[in-house]
């Protein structure tokens, strides 16, 4: 059975976790064009080695990252995303839209 270290709930079944894609930098949404936003949005990167991802206790709905080796599929490391990121982003409707 696989188990996976949770930061906030501990060592789990694998069963009990969501895969959320690849830990990207987010370009600047007010300065990006549609292309760049896109990948970062759709697309991820496929080459083997160490990848850094979003994955998410289901049963109590926390968010965190992991290191993780996508060829031998080995979890290296689990962790708050509070370490990487600090700043907030706040998305705003542009003036006018509804």
């Amino acid at each position: 059975m696989k188990m996976m270290n949770c930061p906030l709930n501990g060592l789990r079944n694998i069963s009990e976790f969501t895969y959320g894609g690849q830990v990207h930098t987010m370009p600047d949404p007010s300065t990006c064009d549609d292309q760049s936003w896109a990948r970062y949005v759709f697309y991820e990167e496929n080459d083997i080695g160490i990848v850094r991802e979003w994955w998410q206790h289901t049963p109590s709905s926390y968010w965190f990252i992991v290191e993780r080796h996508n060829g031998s599929d080995d979890i290296l490391r689990t962790y708050d995303p509070g370490e990487l990121f600090i700043d907030r982003v706040d998305f705003r409707t542009p003036e006018g839209a509804s």
